[in-house]
């Protein structure tokens, strides 16, 4: 596991545990925006990218999301093949309602988080 990987997974998981939260409270769009956050979070680092497209496959199949489903099954392929070597667009959500390749600004405080685990 990269430096990166290991100084980004409290973010990450942090973001995941407010999902599972938010879900279990009945509020599955603050779940997916949460999975989003860890999404962008995590990104850069393979295990974490394909986590978190697990983890949004497994709530659109939940939320019975077929739209969700399918893009998150591409998704996951393409996070495991092409994030060692770079090929993700920064700040991008993850979900099936934007392009997988499509760069998106940063949160500022994501932003933060990220600096501080490359430093």
């Amino acid at each position: 596991m990269s430096r990166f990987a290991r100084k980004i997974a409290p973010f990450v998981a942090a973001e995941l545990a407010l999902a599972r939260d938010a879900e279990l409270a009945g509020d599955s769009a603050a779940a997916f925006s949460h999975l989003e956050r860890a999404h962008v979070l995590g990104q850069a680092s393979t295990y974490q990218h394909v986590r978190v497209h697990w983890l949004m496959l497994r709530w659109g199949l939940r939320q019975r999301q077929a739209r969700e489903v399918f893009g998150q099954i591409l998704r996951l392929f393409g996070a495991a093949t092409k994030t060692a070597i770079g090929l993700v667009p920064e700040g991008n959500t993850g979900g099936a309602n934007v392009s997988p390749v499509r760069p998106m600004p940063l949160p500022e405080d994501l932003a933060a988080l990220i600096r501080q685990a490359r430093s």
